[in-house]
């Protein structure tokens, strides 16, 4: 009912932009629908724009390498209707779960380094681990054997969101770094000194942006 009532508003918008006034005389149903999906568009990019994975959650890992993904990450990773992502290795003995289009974001950027020599052992171990997959059903997804061994992933691991990425970490590990994080009260350890870098980082005199919309979902706007 509220899209039907929203598509023949958008057509009255329509009809008076193009100097039409009689209401015997509407757009199609379709321009309406097309309408409608743009918005909902627009709402999807703005709102997954400021989107970010955060908290944690520990998870038991099966016999068949398999955990259950946390419902509101499982949410943060849909793009386009799909639900598909990428693990990869990531730093400091954890997996890193990206969504495909951040993926796609660092293989551009590591392409343009590609002759690098320097980088190439990091290129070869990178890529040639990276797994492409989604969760079945109930949320589960399944870890590769060589991404277990290689991080020392058991029984137990902790699910953590970090912004743009969700980390999958041993739980041994994660609560060793977690205490030692804690227990830095003068910023003595890497990772005091990491955490007094980044807070440093913030300027809080810096203005808040929201994204504009681009020229091109202007002229699509314009030529509904």
């Amino acid at each position: 009912m509220l899209q039907v009532l929203v598509v023949k508003f958008f057509a009255t918008i329509i009809n008076a932009r193009k100097g039409t006034f009689d209401q015997k005389i509407l757009p199609s149903f379709e321009t309406g629908v097309r309408m409608w999906n743009y918005v909902e568009k627009r709402k999807c990019v703005s709102f997954m724009s400021r989107f970010f994975f955060n908290g944690s959650s520990t998870a038991k890992v099966d016999e068949k390498h398999r955990f259950v993904l946390p419902q509101s990450m499982r949410f943060g990773l849909i793009e386009d209707g799909k639900l598909e992502f990428t693990i990869a290795i990531g730093m400091g003995g954890c997996l890193t779960i990206y969504r495909r289009s951040e993926i796609e974001k660092i293989v551009e950027k590591f392409r343009a380094k590609q002759h690098n020599v320097k980088l190439q052992k990091f290129f070869t171990l990178f890529f040639s681990t990276l797994h492409h997959t989604t969760c079945d059903k109930i949320g589960r997804v399944s870890l590769p054997s060589i991404l277990m061994r290689a991080t020392g992933i058991s029984d137990e691991i902790v699910v953590a969101g970090v912004l743009n990425k969700i980390e999958i970490w041993p739980r041994q590990k994660y609560e060793e770094n977690l205490k030692a994080f804690l227990e830095d009260s003068e910023g003595e350890t890497d990772l005091g000194k990491l955490a007094e870098e980044a807070f440093a980082m913030i300027d809080d005199s810096a203005p808040t942006t929201t994204p504009d919309v681009s020229l091109s979902d202007q002229r699509e706007f314009e030529n509904l």
